[in-house]
Parts: C-alpha cells; structure tokens; sequence
C-alpha cells in the first residue's frame, strides 16, 4: 500500500488549519440541516393558521421535508463518486438556502411547501455528503475523534430544533427560514475555499462515466420510499389505516421496494450493494439505526406536546425544561466518540450500554404526569436524551465492518437513509397510538362543553394544546382532559420502550471490529492541488 493511501497521524495533531477551517464550514452547513429536520413540527399549528392552511396541505409541509431528504440520500450518495463530493456538496447547500428563502416569505401553503421541498432536495445531500466527505478525508484510527467533533452540531441541531422552533414561532414563524442563512453564508465559503478533496476524475467524459451510475435503481428506491412515507404519513391525518387509499400505495410502494433489493444483484454499481449487508455487524448496526431513528424522532415530537399539554407549560418554559436534555445528550454523544477512538475503549460496551440507557430513559418518561414535579420534568428526560442522542456511536462499527474503503460512503448513506426513514416510521405509529389512546379516553368522559367541546373529536387533540393554558373550565374537567394527554404520551412511550428493548437486544450481536486501519477514501483530503 503505497504513502498515499496510508499516513500515521493523531486526531487533531498535525491537521493544518486549512483542514480545520474546512471542517468548520462543514459543520456549520450540517447544523442547519438537523436543526431545520425537527424545528418544524411544532411550528406548524402556528404556520397553519397564519396561512389558513388546510389538514391535508399543512401535512404535506409537514412530511415534504422529510420525504425529500429520505428518498435523494442515497442519490446523492450515488452520484458522488462520478461528480465529487465537494460540488454536489455545494449545489445541495445552494438548494437549502434558497428553500429557506422561499419558506421565509411564502405567503399561502403551496409557496411553502415549495421551499420546504427545496430544503429537503438539499437537505438530503447535506445529511449524507458531510458525514461521507469526514469519512473520506480522516482515517479510521482517528475518525472517532472528528466525528465526535461533528457530534457536536449535530446533536444541538437535533435535540434544539423542537424547543427553538416553538420560541420562533412565536416570535414570528418566517425566522425558521431566516435563521439558516447565516450559517450557510459561513459555512459555504469555509467549504468552497478551504476544503480540496483528491479529484475524481479518472480521464473519462462526464456522460461515460454517469452511464456506469445505477439510474434503474435510483428510481426504483425513490418511487416505492416515496409511495411507503406517503401512505404512512396520511394514514389516521386524513384516511383510516385500513382504508384503499392508505393500503394501496402502502403495497405498492414495499412491492417496488421488494423489487429495488432483488435487482440491485445487477448493476455494476449499484446505490445499495448487498455487499455491505453480508457482515453481521453491518446489519445489526443498520437494524439499530432504523429502530434508533423510530425512538428518536417520535419522542422528540411528542415530548414538547406532553410538556405544553399534561404539564401546562408555556413554550418558553418547556424550552428551559428541555435544555438540561439537549446538553445532557450533547456531551454524552461526544464523550462517547472521543473515548472510543483516541482513549481506545471498544464500541462494542459503549454501544451496549448507550441501548440499555436510551430503554430505561425511554421507560422512565412513562412516570412523567400532571402532578410531576420540577426535578421529575427535567430530570427524566435527559436519562433518555443522554441515551438516544449519544448513539450516533453506530457509525464506528458500520465503517469498521466495511471490507473496502471506498464503500464507507454507501455505507453512510444506508445508514442516515435508515435512521430517518425509521424517524418517518416512528413518528406515523406513535401518532396513530396518541390519536387512539385519546379518543378512547374521551369516549369514557360525559360529553365536554363549553370551552372543551372541540376535543370531543380526537382529531383536535394536537391543535388544542395551545388553548389548554387560557381555558376557564372546571379543574374536574380539566384534570380529567389532562388525564386523556397523559395516558396517549403514555401510549407512545410504552411503544417505543420496546423498541428500544429490542434494540438493545439485537445490538448483543455486535461484534467488536479493528479500529486501527489508516486507510483514506478516494475523495481525500489534499493540502496542494493533485498534479
């Protein structure tokens, strides 16, 4: 193996500060992306009305993200390895800006959907290109520590994105939109300027060597990933789960995907190679990220709902009351890296143990209520957050199970394609077990009046949680509305605790791989320009 391919080096020792202002640009473009993947939500009841959205458009501004993101993942993975990374890299950040523009100054639903279609098209190639392009330009030996470092706007970005989100709702919604731009503005010159990445070109003509691109693929993924998050997310908003409508583009779409999996047997470069799952830690690990991403997102959006609702909290309060969380989770999930790599301890434990926090932090929030105190309302949550957030650990020992280097990227990809479509997942059954645990627990009160009434239709659950704080009911009544809140939170946390339990268990069958290997990938990176 020749010196190009392999170079001693520490985790920060002896990387220049070209490599380090380009990192900087890369983490300042991938904050913007998860902060933005889950600050929505609890804007949209506001954004709804300020448009006079209707049920079925404000979903689709709801779901559009996320779908755009979970189907172009892995095309840009893909199509990475023909154009470079760093280009594509600035053409999805030139996306999400002007997403982020077009979403700041709609002025009706279909505008913004619009621009949330275009942040997700962008949002894709940032979730993927950053992690790969790290991959790419440190070895295996030293990866730990800067991904750690990258850990660290990641998890403010995902854990922040809810509570700040609801500030700037009220606040004034379009800041969602504007709060973006300046962290591209730094992070995309930082990247222009400083990041050189080895070229991919190997003297072929552009159209020859897209042609070897696996193009049958791509639309086989995207339209059965397209056709599965459209039944889900609609299923129990606007049709029944055993409705035509729902069952049809439901089979469909895990028809093609059946049939995407089958295929990818034949190309020569196929956007899922079968080769990444054949070692047993590759698949155990993309297992838990799927499950990970179910309980994740799923408690990040219905966390901040039980705060303002079983707990009577304003939003601003439920923001304090989040933040211990979101630092516990911050801190956990760098520590875990760095101690990985540079202190040598293996994954394997971490991982055991990170699973085993995430399902005993999932279970605890089960005892959160009305009566919870201060301590109970703070305290809980960040045993959970400190456990799910700090299990992006699974990126060690995907990478380590990988036999050829230059197939880390498609490996990344799976596994960012995975966690979000299991947030997609997650967040369709803990929102069908809500809207059921509450009707349930309606059907058994007298018929509510006055003030209460709109929640004798369950279907008003959610967009009556901002009224719960100035009604002027009964406290009998009331309790008894809380009580409905807290028993369907309840419902999704006992859903997701199992989950979490079986991920734990599947994660038993992780193996613990060699984590010295100093191997970089094609796309590397250079501090002169390749001759």
């Amino acid at each position: 193996m020749d010196d190009l391919t392999v170079q001693e080096s520490t985790p920060s020792a002896g990387k220049s500060l070209r490599f380090k202002l380009a990192f900087i640009g890369l983490a300042s473009i991938d904050f913007v992306f998860q902060f933005d993947a889950t600050a929505l939500g609890v804007a949209l009841p506001t954004i709804a009305k300020a448009l006079n959205g209707s049920t079925t458009l404000s979903l689709f501004a709801s779901i559009s993200y996320l779908l755009c993101v979970v189907v172009t993942t892995p095309i840009w993975t893909s199509t990475s390895d023909v154009l470079g990374r760093k280009p594509l890299l600035l053409v999805a950040s030139a996306f999400f800006f002007a997403g982020s523009v077009v979403f700041a100054v709609a002025q009706d639903m279909p505008t913004l959907i619009v621009g949330r279609v275009l942040q997700g098209l962008g949002g894709g190639g940032i979730n993927v290109l950053v992690e790969t392009i790290v991959a790419d330009m440190t070895t295996l030996k030293e990866r730990s520590f800067w991904l750690g470092m990258m850990g660290i706007p990641i998890a403010t970005g995902n854990v922040l994105g809810t509570p700040l989100g609801g500030v700037l709702a009220i606040a004034d919604w379009r800041w969602l939109g504007w709060i973006n731009l300046p962290f591209i503005c730094i992070g995309f010159p930082l990247v222009m300027f400083f990041l050189r990445l080895r070229s991919v070109s190997k003297g072929d003509v552009l159209w020859l060597r897209a042609r070897s691109l696996d193009w049958i693929g791509m639309l086989l993924s995207s339209g059965g990933i397209t056709a599965v998050i459209l039944a889900i997310s609609c299923a129990g908003e606007i049709y029944a789960w055993n409705a035509w409508q729902t069952l049809l583009p439901l089979l469909l779409g895990v028809s093609v995907l059946i049939l995407f999996v089958a295929y990818e047997k034949l190309p020569a470069c196929p956007i899922v190679p079968h080769r990444i799952y054949r070692p047993r830690t590759a698949w155990v690990t993309l297992a838990g990220g799927f499950i990970q991403g179910m309980a994740m997102f799923s408690i990040l959006q219905f966390l901040p709902l039980f705060y303002q609702s079983a707990a009577l909290l304003s939003v601003l309060d439920m923001v304090v009351y989040f933040l211990p969380s979101a630092f516990a989770g911050i801190i956990l999930s760098v520590a875990s890296m760095l101690l990985v790599g540079p202190v040598g301890i293996g994954y394997r434990w971490f991982i055991w143990a990170l699973w085993a926090i995430a399902t005993l932090g999932t279970g605890l929030l089960a005892l959160l209520g009305p009566g919870s105190s201060t301590g109970m309302l703070i305290g809980i949550p960040i045993v959970w957050s400190a456990g799910v957030t700090a299990l992006r650990l699974l990126m060690l020992p995907l990478q380590a199970s990988v036999k050829n280097i230059d197939d880390t990227n498609l490996a990344i990809g799976q596994l960012l394609t995975l966690r979000l479509l299991g947030g997609v997942f997650g967040q369709a059954i803990a929102s069908s077990a809500f809207g059921t645990s509450f009707a349930a627990s309606i059907r058994r009160l007298t018929e509510l009046t006055g003030p209460l009434a709109p929640l004798n239709d369950s279907r008003n659950a959610i967009a009556f949680i901002p009224e719960l704080r100035k009604l002027k009911a009964t406290q009998d009544a009331l309790f008894s509305v809380l009580a409905a809140y807290t028993d369907a939170f309840h419902m999704v946390i006992y859903i997701m605790t199992g989950l979490a339990g079986l991920g734990l268990l599947i994660s038993l069958l992780t193996e613990e791989l060699e984590m010295q290997k100093e191997e970089l990938g094609s796309q590397r990176f250079e501090e002169r320009p390749s001759s």
